[in-house]
């Protein structure tokens, strides 16, 4: 009887199509003229399971019964490399909180090999948490629970809520301690270290391209993009079969398309990144690196997850397009030794705030219940309701879901006490509190009437774009407190609910209420760092 992983096949495209670090050394240091260094992940002392997303085995073609045998542990804690498997870190830098940070790569990440799933494309197994690379700075390459928790839950949670994202096979404890400083204040203690095992088609981020153009590397920025263009972007590669310029400046403008549709889907589910350093931007549109990040729990445009954005606010809801577009400058500004021209990128830079208010506008039509957006009316309609809904401390994710509830007919009164879960101070509704939230209503009611959608499309609709059940920090914190015990149960019972977000599942109603009062300003509720 095989322990079931024979099945994975690696292809390792990566590895085999570009140059290698010629030093072998797991120390850190500089690494020019290479995009990987091979390392081998640190083996860890008593690795036990937590978690496991079957939609992830079954994308890998591998049985549910795989995951129950020692070698599936073994693998993905790091002390054990199937065969076929390439393990590597790979070098990138970039641009943190908007400052140039010079090489930073692969520092507690470890990419294991690509396989060849059953729908026919690879997708790169890397390993989290795995130990020390040449990229690990002063840091021990190593992660802990609570971090590991919130990656694994949140990679899955996104992709079920329809966001693009990296996904999370696995959540694996090590058996070992690891010192951290949770709040960079001096109080630093031992936690439980944990790996998480996340796949994704490429992990190739904006940083990769920024090192190469900031060492002077052309050759090398060239082979890069000639690489990701035939691996992941074959549109383009047909449409330019010589490549050269014109094919990294239609990459250029794909990627742009690509970023502003996902930072759209980030604002409709009401998602913060928190840390949008540019070496946190996948080339391919995905959410990588599941840091810092919140969920809008109130509508607070200016809010940020980070403890170390708190200050500036760079990364708060309200200004993720418009760091995406910085960071998508930074990146034309890598890629335009390659392609000479300035012309076509800066084309594509003009474009971006259109076609991101284009995407938002699709998802705003969508959770309002419209057929489409129609600026000379909704303009004013969102403006409107987003004054509204800082008027008073309003909770996004019940509101949007019970305003489902509501059509052309309803009775004021009935429509707002269909609203009252989503306040968090009821006793605030008075005076021209409530003014404003029955002027809207009435706004709304007949925009509805003048639509003319039927109800029932209209709330189908709606509970497509809106969804009853998002990875609160609160219940985050929660399940990493119980897990801190040794208690999984919340970790599998949250993952069985944040697969079917937009469904109303009665027996855990509960999880989709608003955050209690104890979690207002809680560490791990309110703000974390970027300590993991």
């Amino acid at each position: 009887m095989t322990d079931g992983l024979d099945r994975l096949a690696f292809d390792n495209r990566f590895t085999r199509s570009l140059p290698a670090d010629p030093d072998t050394r797991n120390v850190r240091r500089q690494v020019s003229g290479a995009i990987y260094s091979r390392v081998t992940p640190a083996t860890v002392v008593r690795p036990e399971l937590v978690a496991v997303a079957r939609e992830v085995l079954e994308l890998l073609g591998l049985d549910p019964e795989a995951a129950d045998q020692p070698a599936f542990v073994e693998t993905f804690a790091g002390n054990r490399l199937l065969p076929g498997m390439d393990a590597h870190a790979t070098c990138y830098g970039g641009h943190q909180f908007g400052n140039w940070a010079g090489q930073l790569g692969d520092g507690r990440a470890i990419n294991l090999g690509e396989v060849r799933c059953p729908d026919g494309e690879l997708r790169m197994l890397q390993l989290k948490g795995a130990g020390p690379t040449p990229y690990s700075r002063t840091a021990d390459g190593l992660a802990v629970l609570r971090s590991s928790v919130r990656e694994f839950l949140c990679s899955e949670a996104m992709h079920h809520l329809g966001v693009p994202t990296t996904r999370a096979l696995s959540l694996t404890l090590t058996g070992e301690q690891v010192l951290r400083d949770m709040l960079y204040d001096g109080n630093a203690a031992l936690e439980p270290g944990a790996v998480v095992c996340r796949v994704a088609p490429s992990f190739l981020r904006f940083g990769h391209f920024e090192i190469l153009a900031a060492r002077g590397e052309k050759a090398l920025l060239r082979r890069l993009l000639d690489f990701a263009i035939d691996a992941h972007f074959p549109d383009i590669a047909a449409a330019h079969p010589a490549g050269g310029p014109a094919a990294y400046a239609s990459l250029f403008e794909t990627v742009a398309e690509r970023t502003a549709s996902l930072v759209a889907e980030w604002m409709r589910v009401g998602f913060v990144h928190g840390v949008m350093n540019t070496d946190n931007m996948s080339l391919l549109g995905l959410t990588i690196d599941y840091g810092p990040y919140g969920w809008l729990e109130d509508y607070d445009p200016d809010w940020t997850p980070n403890t170390t954005d708190a200050e500036g606010r760079r990364y708060r809801f309200g200004n993720q397009p418009a760091v995406a577009h910085w960071n998508l400058l930074q990146l034309a500004n890598a890629i335009y030794p390659a392609v000479g021209d300035a012309a076509p990128l800066e084309a594509a830079l003009r474009a971006f705030p259109d076609r991101y208010r284009a995407h938002w506008e699709t998802r705003m039509a969508a959770k309002l219940g419209l057929e489409r957006f129609e600026p000379a009316t909704d303009v004013a309609l969102t403006d409107g309701l987003h004054t509204m809904l800082r008027s008073t401390e309003t909770d996004v994710t019940i509101f949007f879901r019970a305003l489902a509830g509501i059509d052309a007919a309803t009775q004021p009164e009935v429509a707002l006490a269909a609203l009252q879960d989503a306040w968090y101070r009821p006793k605030e509704l008075v005076g021209s509190v409530l003014d404003g939230v029955r002027g809207w209503l009435a706004e709304y009611q007949r925009r509805l009437a003048a639509d003319g959608l039927p109800d029932a499309e209209r709330r189908a609709r709606m509970n497509a774009a809106n969804p009853k059940y998002v990875l609160r920090n609160y219940l985050a914190q929660l399940a990493i407190d119980a897990a801190g015990q040794g208690d999984y149960g919340m970790i599998h019972e949250l993952l069985e609910t944040l697969r079917s977000p937009y469904d109303e599942q009665p027996a855990r109603a509960a999880w989709a209420a608003r955050r209690p009062d104890w979690a207002r300003s809680r560490v791990g509720c309110s703000m974390l760092s970027c300590s993991s």
